[in-house]
């Protein structure tokens, strides 16, 4: 038996998320499951390095695969990018030690999220950015995002009420302007359910002065949903890198 890590890009906008689910089979685990399937002659699953929600896209996702024995990868894939549809692609694929597990050989992880501030959305970027018009106080946002970087209880920051722990590391937050768009980027060990676009619905509202950078600082303490920003849509947001050891 032979691993590989496989990375992964795709167009999230038609399917139902990263995770396979018995009630549909537009998940981008499911249908490359089937592809894998289709390649091998046998029934394979994959363990990802984790879920992304329904509508966000991945540049760099990553997956591990056991199979029976040693391939030609470079083969491989091409045979697997032929069975795929074209809004799912593996840009690479790895042979690894046998027991490299994708999600638990993970130690960090880099995501993007693009706003779009211009009174009318941009026609080629529109299904990839959140159409935010309004002008944005960039400063004020980048004051927000100290107090968020570190190794927090982030517990007010997810929509999910029984995870086992909501600590988790930022090691940056990067906000930057780049003509009538923003890019936000987060790197950190590992982010909580919908924690992304939470954490940018609050950094949204902080620029529009709804809310003042320390209430950031505040969001944090109290541990509460309700003092975090709103839940930012998931076309914006990108699996921009996972990263291993």
């Amino acid at each position: 038996m032979r691993t590989y890590k496989l990375t992964i890009v795709y167009d999230g906008a038609r399917y139902q998320g990263w995770q396979r689910q018995k009630t549909t089979g537009m998940t981008i685990q499911g249908i490359l499951e089937e592809a894998i399937t289709q390649v091998t002659g046998r029934k394979t699953e994959i363990d990802g390095s984790g879920r992304t929600d329904s509508g966000v896209h991945a540049k760099g996702q990553t997956a591990s695969v056991t199979l029976s024995g040693k391939v030609d990868a470079t083969e491989f894939r091409s045979n697997l990018n032929a069975a795929l549809p074209e809004d799912v692609r593996v840009k690479e694929m790895l042979l690894v030690k046998n027991g490299f597990h994708a999600r638990l050989n993970a130690k960090g992880k880099r995501y993007e999220y693009f706003v779009d501030t211009r009174e009318k959305p941009d026609v080629f970027t529109r299904k990839y950015c959140y159409h935010y018009p309004y002008e944005l106080d960039v400063p004020a946002m980048q004051k927000a995002a100290g107090y968020l970087i570190g190794t927090h209880d982030f517990a007010g920051f997810t929509d999910k009420k029984d995870e086992l722990s909501t600590i988790r590391t930022i090691y940056d937050i990067i906000i930057e302007k780049q003509d009538s768009k923003i890019r936000v980027e987060y790197y950190g060990t590992g982010f909580l359910y919908h924690m992304v676009r939470i954490l940018t619905g609050t950094l949204l509202e902080i620029g529009t002065g709804q809310k003042q950078p320390e209430e950031a600082a505040k969001a944090l303490k109290a541990g509460n949903r309700e003092y975090a920003g709103f839940l930012a849509p998931a076309r914006g947001l990108f699996l921009k890198d996972v990263y291993y050891e």
